[in-house]
């Protein structure tokens, strides 16, 4: 636009297209052309003083019989595009040939893409993540809890809200837990993939130290008793880093919308149990996943019943049972400690690191992946002990005979 401004100077002082060639170091059919563009718009020099480049350029090139602002050649739906680009295998050039197959004269590939992106840009101002089907869920706490009232004293509890998102179809899962320990973390987790019907690739949760022991950029240490969880669904756990909330938007946009959408409709409703709240949070959850996206026109259940559900893997046959895993050094009583309750395992092992297995009714004792022992889980108050040896060594110390699996609680007595 400089140089046509130039030649239009030049041209109105007399200046001759071959020496305006000259002058600027185009052809001289360019000149002529450009010059006769000015004349069938009505430009002369001097140009009024608020015409900008973009309306210079209109006045100029505008295309005779076109609209401004309307393309020649047809158009996809971008917004079909983006859905399917989400599915897995599809690339942009499956999605241009198939556009060229219903539109021969369509635009080429480079354009094909550009508009695309350009269609990209005004979903968000920001960088978007490419989220293929069924390859993640986001899951993280509110950080907002729900009040839930005792019916019987009329203490107020609040429970913790649990989030997850599915990376390509947005579909939303929530429920309202007591605590953010590590049972209620992994038995929302089972109750998100019996809801889903399927499990994806990977879990992206915050770095909470019922997910992640250690938050690490390159190597985060996952907690052993999730880890066991993830393997028995066969999933994997990528923590976001810390400190980046943009490695998992899509659950910090689920969370702003389920406080909305859960805490901010329900703030007037008065909850007696969890189960109330629970099916309450369900019902929200219907219209935030009804709900028809303003710029993609669908919903986020249609892209999970079209896209994301068909892509994930199958649910294992039983659902995972809680586990909690520990370290646990055998002490010279050949005893092992859980929860104030002591239990036996076999005399061999005094000093060695052992893996420990607690489920509701069992404790479970391991030494380098084989079980050592196995007790029924004790519960309630442990009154004070001391130590009655069983038996005599020849060198007349008293040890413990060895304990053979699925005996009960050894403790010892007093």
């Amino acid at each position: 636009m400089r140089q046509l401004r130039q030649m239009l100077r030049l041209a109105g002082d007399g200046t001759s297209a071959r020496d305006l060639a000259l002058t600027l170091g185009v052809a001289r059919s360019t000149i002529q052309d450009s010059l006769k563009r000015a004349a069938a718009s009505g430009l002369n020099w001097p140009l009024p003083g608020e015409l900008t480049d973009d309306a210079l350029e209109g006045k100029l090139f505008a295309r005779a019989g076109v609209k401004q602002g309307m393309r020649r050649r047809p158009e996809p739906n971008w917004a079909d595009l983006v859905v399917e680009l989400k599915k897995p295998g599809v690339t942009l050039l499956i999605l241009w040939e198939e556009y060229r197959a219903v539109h021969p004269g369509g635009y080429g590939y480079s354009r094909f893409c550009d508009l695309f992106r350009g269609f990209e840009r005004r979903l968000s101002p920001t960088m978007r993540q490419h989220h293929v089907a069924g390859d993640k869920v986001f899951v993280d706490y509110s950080g907002k809890k729900i009040a839930i009232v005792d019916p019987r004293t009329g203490e107020i509890r609040e429970a913790e809200i649990f989030v997850a998102v599915l990376g390509a179809s947005n579909f939303t899962y929530a429920e309202a837990t007591w605590t953010q320990t590590l049972p209620d973390w992994i038995g929302a987790h089972v109750r998100m993939f019996r809801s889903f019907e399927g499990v994806p690739r990977l879990i992206v949760p915050d770095n909470l130290k019922s997910g992640a022991n250690r938050a690490s950029f390159y190597d985060p240490e996952i907690n052993r008793s999730y880890g066991m969880m993830a393997s028995h669904y066969g999933v994997g756990v990528l923590p976001a880093r810390p400190r980046r909330p943009k490695d998992k938007a899509k659950v910090e946009n689920g969370v702003r919308f389920a406080q909305t959408c859960i805490l901010g409709r329900m703030r007037r409703q008065t909850f007696f149990s969890l189960a109330e709240a629970n099916a309450a949070i369900a019902e929200a959850l219907d219209r935030i996943n009804d709900h028809v996206m303003r710029r993609l026109g669908v919903s986020r259940r249609h892209l999970f019943q079209t896209v994301e559900g068909p892509a994930l893997a199958s649910l294992p046959v039983e659902d995972y049972e809680f586990a909690e895993w520990r370290f646990a050094r055998v002490a010279t009583d050949y005893h092992v400690e859980f929860s104030n309750f002591f239990y036996s395992v076999p005399h061999g092992l005094i000093r060695q690191q052992v893996d420990l297995r607690a489920t509701t009714r069992t404790i479970e004792i391991f030494h380098r992946g084989k079980r050592i022992a196995a007790h029924q889980r004790r519960y309630g108050p442990t009154p004070t002990t001391c130590l009655v040896p069983t038996g005599d060594t020849p060198n007349g110390r008293r040890i413990a005979s060895a304990v053979g699996p699925l005996r009960s609680d050894h403790r010892p007595r007093g």
